[in-house]
C-alpha cells in the first residue's frame, strides 16, 4: 500500500504515542472499564504528574475519552482497535523469542536480524 506523507506521518505520530512503556500500561488498565486519575496513580505507581501527562497524550491522539463528575475525572479506552497492534506486535515477539530458544536449543546462536533488510 502506498501513502502520502500526510498519511505517515499520521501512522509515526500514533507508533510514538504508543511507544511509551506507561502510556501501553495505561491503556492495558483502560481497556475494560473506566478509571479516575486517582485509580490509575495508585495502579501504575508513578506520579499524578506523570500518570496525567500521559493521559494527556492519549486524550490527544484520540485513544481514550475522559469525563468529569464532580471533582473526578475518569478516563476509558475510546479505540478497541489499538490492542489489535498490541497483540499483532506480541505475537511477533512471542514467534522471535520462541525461534531464539529454538536455536538456542539446537546449539545454533539466535537469529538476529532474521529477515532483516540490508541497505
Amino acid at each position: 500500500m502506498l501513502m502520502n506523507e500526510k498519511t505517515l506521518e499520521m501512522v509515526a505520530e500514533r507508533f510514538r504515542v504508543l511507544g511509551d512503556p506507561l502510556r501501553l500500561r495505561l491503556l492495558s488498565a483502560l481497556s475494560d472499564r473506566e478509571r479516575s486519575v486517582s485509580e490509575l496513580v495508585e495502579e501504575m505507581g508513578a506520579s499524578q504528574a506523570n500518570v496525567s501527562k500521559h493521559l494527556g497524550v492519549l486524550l490527544q491522539a484520540g485513544l481514550i475519552n475522559r469525563r468529569k463528575e464532580g471533582l473526578f475525572v475518569y478516563y476509558v479506552c475510546s479505540d478497541p482497535k489499538v490492542f489489535q497492534i498490541c497483540d499483532v506486535v506480541c505475537g511477533s515477539l512471542r514467534d522471535r523469542l520462541t525461534r531464539d530458544l529454538s536455536d538456542l536449543g539446537a546449539g545454533r546462536r539466535p537469529r538476529r536480524g532474521a529477515g532483516k533488510r540490508r541497505g
